[in-house]
């Protein structure tokens, strides 16, 4: 399918379907992070799996990238982007909706799940916090989100390794997945694929 213009408020998104085989059993709506597209490893990874599973995947570029712009806007503007973009959707979403999204698109996702309805939410690369800075966490962006989360982080993530994610969310039922490699996740898309996999799985 070509991939869809979708106007908001900042500028045109656009958006790219990946169908599997048959008809979609859910829709997974996957956005980027602030460093790169949709081609990243452990985004295509996700997809892979999510499309293996039978689900429709909507992979988000959001406005200031498809604006040419090297600087992600404010997270406010972001989620006002996500939102829109999800409201210009609606006719390609498919049974049970999950977000998802790398880095900073998973921030997003996790701030408006909850407001847009969202069933599950996908960190990819979770960034608990700015490298160096652990007091300035942002673990009450995943601990806010009362639908089930999966985190899949690096074992050698700056931006907060695995163990640290689990430690910070506390009581949380957040689960959270160990794999090799940095926050790019480009080490083992084989193991990100896995773990979306599994975790798509209790959607069926």
């Amino acid at each position: 399918m070509t991939p869809r213009d979708v106007d908001t408020p900042l500028g045109p998104a656009r958006v790219t379907v990946d169908d599997p085989a048959g008809p979609p059993v859910g829709t997974l709506l996957l956005g980027h992070g602030a460093g790169g597209g949709i081609e990243a490893p452990d985004l295509l990874a996700a997809t892979d799996a999510a499309v293996g599973r039978g689900w429709r995947v909507l992979r988000v570029e959001q406005p200031w990238r498809v604006a040419g712009k090297r600087v992600a806007a404010a997270p406010p503007r972001l989620d006002e982007g996500w939102t829109a973009i999800h409201a210009g959707v609606t006719d390609l979403l498919t049974g049970p909706v999950v977000f998802g999204g790398r880095s900073a698109g998973a921030r997003v996702a996790c701030r408006t799940a909850g407001p847009l309805g969202a069933v599950g939410v996908l960190c990819l690369a979770f960034p608990l916090h700015p490298p160096g800075k652990p007091e300035k966490s942002r673990a009450a962006e995943v601990t806010g989100v009362d639908v089930p989360v999966l985190v899949v982080q690096g074992d050698s993530d700056a931006f907060g390794g695995p163990t640290e994610v689990q430690v910070a969310l506390g009581d949380h039922p957040a689960q959270v997945v160990a794999v090799r490699g940095d926050h790019a996740l480009k080490a083992d898309p084989p193991a990100v694929r896995t773990a979306v996999d599994t975790w798509l799985a209790a959607f069926a």
